[in-house]
């Protein structure tokens, strides 16, 4: 099993979880986050000028089994590509159990409904 954490734009948000869920994956958790860039710069609007060095993403977080990690970072980066600095990073590490509180099933079978 993998966790998967992804941090995108914002405004991508939705593209991801639509692509994530045509793709079969349909749990995952995301929570909105705030980082701060390489870039330094600040914009001015009406004589104001504003700092945008913190830079609002979201970042999801997603268990897969083996088998599922490939076309799940596939569809997170065909959703939140643009091309431009800033599109995000994706993070892969090894989960080492799981387990479904509800049935006590564990490993593989905890992350997915038996058909």
């Amino acid at each position: 099993m993998k966790k998967i954490e992804a941090i995108i734009r914002k405004s991508k948000f939705d593209e991801v979880k639509d692509t994530l869920h045509e793709t079969g994956i349909d749990f995952f958790s995301f929570w909105e986050v705030t980082g701060v860039g390489k870039a330094r710069e600040s914009r001015v609007y009406r004589g104001i000028a504003y700092d945008t060095s913190t830079i609002e993403r979201v970042m999801l977080s997603i268990i897969v089994r083996d088998i599922n990690l490939e076309k799940t970072v596939r569809a997170i980066i065909k959703a939140s590509k643009t091309g431009e600095v800033g599109d995000g990073k994706i993070f892969v590490s090894n989960i080492e159990e799981s387990y479904r509180i509800r049935t006590g099933e564990q490993g593989d079978e905890s992350l997915y409904i038996k058909e």
